[in-house]
């Protein structure tokens, strides 16, 4: 599954299986001709590829998934950030939300997952140089750095209106 991508009709293809799997084989090409508009051969060869790919399995004319949606979703997401934002975390949110409002909920939810993962991030860190706070093996607050690339910073600053 590393490295190899999803075209939107293998997606979509996944979507189905998700949500029926374990599928028999029969049922997957009568859902595909109802959902996808697909051909029976077509379903079949679709199905080799994912085979081929490392996502599904088709055993017994069952088919299951090997890879949760939520895998998927993360190795697709990371490419997007990886090869259209250099790999800036900051600079795909920014691109991301503009334009967009997000609710005060979404806000805390974002809050909260950056919160969580940068904890994650801390505490599988090497151990720290001594002679932080307190000899403390943690990293200080300030050693800890999350900004943006300069040139998003300023479109930042000018989205928000934020001035120097």
């Amino acid at each position: 599954m590393e490295g190899k991508r999803l075209s939107l009709g293998e997606s979509r293809f996944l979507d189905i299986i998700w949500s029926r799997e374990p599928v028999a084989s029969g049922t997957l090409v009568e859902l595909c001709r109802e959902k996808l508009g697909w051909k029976k051969s077509t379903t079949y060869t679709r199905l080799r590829i994912l085979i081929d790919k490392g996502y599904v399995k088709n055993e017994n004319s069952v088919v299951t998934a090997l890879v949760s949606r939520r895998e998927v979703q993360a190795q697709e997401s990371a490419y997007v950030v990886e090869e259209t934002f250099a790999g800036s975390l900051p600079g795909f949110l920014v691109s991301f939300l503009a334009g967009r409002k997000i609710s005060e909920q979404e806000a805390a939810e974002l809050k909260r997952l950056i919160d969580e993962h940068l904890e994650d991030a801390l505490r599988a860190a090497p151990p720290a140089r001594s002679g932080g706070p307190s000899g403390s093996a943690v990293p200080a607050a300030d050693d800890v750095h999350l900004s943006e690339p300069p040139a998003l910073t300023a479109a930042t600053r000018q989205q928000t209106g934020e001035h120097l």
